[in-house]
């Protein structure tokens, strides 16, 4: 009896000890009280925190959760530091711009306000999240609106749902908006030089160059770039066919670094590039005499042009050969890559009418122009032939470019012979000759980057083994349905799946400058990462592309944690370390 009465007695004083402990630890919705109300163009949003409560700051974040996730990017007050940490105190206030939000979603959305937060007691609250309903957009999101979001999207997934529900006029005038945006990246700017090569070689020697011309022959090529995209995305949509990426194997990029470096070597006046007589005299009677024998040459330069900027064009290229392999509709797909297509090329017609109306009267500066594009010619050709031989032998080639540039050009000759401003070339023949022995000496050392051929110099080792098993993926091949869902359902984790293949130059490219980012890293920890190589294009492995909806490489599918596959989420062509962070954020 009295052990029971001493049991009742220590309980007690238990319960009392939990009970006063749980009563100095503030519950979360009195710790933390959010509201979040709309007033007119913004979504004001408030977080009053108790006394001695903090939020740590860079846990707070903004989300759209409905009708599908997306992180926004608000622009929220400056913490200051608590023991170690950027923390918020007392209160938070800020606005989302409701325009933010309707470049996400027009329809009824939930709004969730995410965070973590402690006691200066030591005791920590479970990450907190707090959702509020809000009415969609009242106007209808504008056609320029729409062609944005379509813009942002490197998932070619949601470019086909705008093809299928949107009209075919406003199909069409997306992709030529896209066509012309594409137009001011980085990728179009080789086929700049190489049109302008074009139309210098084809100007007779005692006639000057008109704007006629000169769009013309810009005409032309432009047009055999978009013919060539438009079949290999009907063709491709039709057949359910990898064309393009087919294009880029071994065998076919050798073919067309050979031709380049053909075409190089004309340049330098070795030989010339001519239609047999016969054929010349057939063009001849349908064209004027002074581009006729240019048509073809202009023509396959298009061609090959097309494939140069191919990874540029991956997201809008793998969403209409998808629409046309749901669909059938290859007309309306045809149309929409060949306006994608001319959109591209509208600057480049610029360009040619341009240089044939501001070129001066021909003489002895042609011979150097048609050299100068011959080196870039070459350029090109090593390029083409780096996607299948190895870095360290394009190391040789680009070094030898350089250094034989620099001496063409005459790097230890007198430079007190040249006046003016034609002093500068000697200057930048130095810079070429230096550059070129950094190639070279990097080619020794075994350097794999052009623009770092010092790396062995200058690498730091990485001892964290942890690192090393983040930043290396082995590509594993003989996969098919089956096998993938094996190991997916396997996991107890969300998963990624990156579809690469050699002679991939987009593939080495998120291999080399995304994956590797500390932030990239850092979220890749939440998931599974699987790497496929496709290479071979086996029938199991065509068959799990089909079945994903993957066109071409690279590609990256995302499965979450419950083993579904995640459509919406899938990524095509290269993406940037920071755009990719913010993708896995919001899974």
């Amino acid at each position: 009896m009295k052990f029971l009465k001493l049991l009742l007695l220590v309980t007690t004083f238990i319960y009392a000890g939990f009970g006063h402990i749980k009563s100095n630890f503030m519950d979360a919705d009195k710790a933390f009280k959010v509201t979040a109300t709309q007033k007119g163009e913004n979504i004001e949003a408030k977080i009053v925190i108790a006394d001695k409560v903090h939020i740590t700051a860079d846990s707070l974040k903004i989300f759209i959760t409905s009708p599908e996730k997306e992180e926004l990017t608000v622009k929220l007050p400056k913490a200051h530091e608590h023991d170690g940490d950027m923390v918020y105190e007392k209160e938070i206030s800020f606005k989302i711009p409701l325009k933010e939000i309707y470049d996400v979603t027009s329809d009824d959305y939930t709004l969730a306000i995410n965070f973590s937060g402690c006691s200066d007691r030591g005791i920590c609250y479970n990450p907190q999240s707090r959702a509020f309903k809000f009415k969609g957009n009242p106007n209808p999101i504008s056609v320029w609106g729409k062609i944005r979001n379509a813009l942002n999207q490197s998932n070619p997934m949601a470019i086909v749902d705008i093809l299928v529900h949107e009209s075919s006029f406003f199909i069409i005038f997306l992709f030529l908006i896209m066509g012309l945006l594409l137009a001011l990246t980085p990728c179009i700017f080789p086929m700049i030089p190489i049109l302008s090569s074009i139309i210098v070689s084809q100007q007779s020697e005692d006639e000057k160059p008109s704007a006629f011309k000169g769009f013309m022959v810009s005409l032309v090529y432009v047009l055999s770039m978009a013919i060539t995209y438009t079949l290999v995305g009907v063709i491709s949509g039709m057949l359910g066919a990898d064309i393009q990426s087919a294009m880029q194997s071994p065998w076919v990029l050798t073919l067309f670094a050979v031709m380049f470096f053909a075409l190089a070597i004309s340049l330098f006046g070795y030989y010339e590039i001519q239609l047999p007589s016969s054929w010349q005299s057939k063009i001849n009677s349908i064209s004027d005499n002074a581009q006729g024998s240019g048509i073809l040459g202009t023509a396959i330069m298009g061609f090959l042009s097309a494939f140069i900027i191919g990874p540029c064009v991956a997201p809008p290229l793998a969403g209409a050969v998808i629409f046309i392999s749901h669909t059938g509709d290859a007309l309306l797909g045809g149309v929409a890559l060949f306006a994608m297509s001319i959109g591209m090329g509208l600057p480049l017609l610029l360009v040619g009418a341009g240089a044939g109306k501001f070129m001066p009267k021909p003489g002895g500066w042609m011979t150097v122009v048609s050299q100068t594009f011959g080196v870039v010619m070459l350029g090109l050709s090593i390029f083409m032939l780096g996607k299948v031989i190895s870095p360290e032998i394009t190391m040789l080639l680009w070094s030898l470019l350089f250094m034989g540039t620099a001496f063409y050009m005459g790097v230890f000759n007198d430079s007190s012979a040249r006046k003016g401003i034609t002093k500068l070339f000697s200057l930048l023949a130095f810079i070429f000759l230096i550059y070129g022995t950094l190639l070279f000496v990097g080619y020794i050392t075994g350097a794999k980057s052009v623009f770092n051929p010092l790396e062995k110099f200058t690498a730091t080792k990485v001892v964290s083994a942890d690192t090393t098993k983040a930043t290396e993926h082995i590509a594993k091949k003989g996969y098919s349905i089956e096998r993938l869902k094996a190991e997916v359902a396997l996991s107890k984790k969300p998963v990624v799946v990156d579809f690469r293949k050699k002679s991939c130059a987009s593939c080495d490219e998120l291999e080399r400058d995304t994956f590797p980012d500390e932030a990239v890293k850092k979220e890749l920890k939440r998931f599974t990462f699987i790497t496929i190589d496709v290479t071979e294009n086996t029938k199991d492995e065509q068959e799990l592309m089909k079945y994903y909806h993957i066109w071409g490489t690279p590609n990256i599918i995302f499965f979450d944690k419950n083993h579904k596959a995640l459509p919406e989420k899938t990524l095509s062509g290269f993406i940037d370390a920071k755009k990719f962070t913010k993708h896995l954020k919001s899974m």
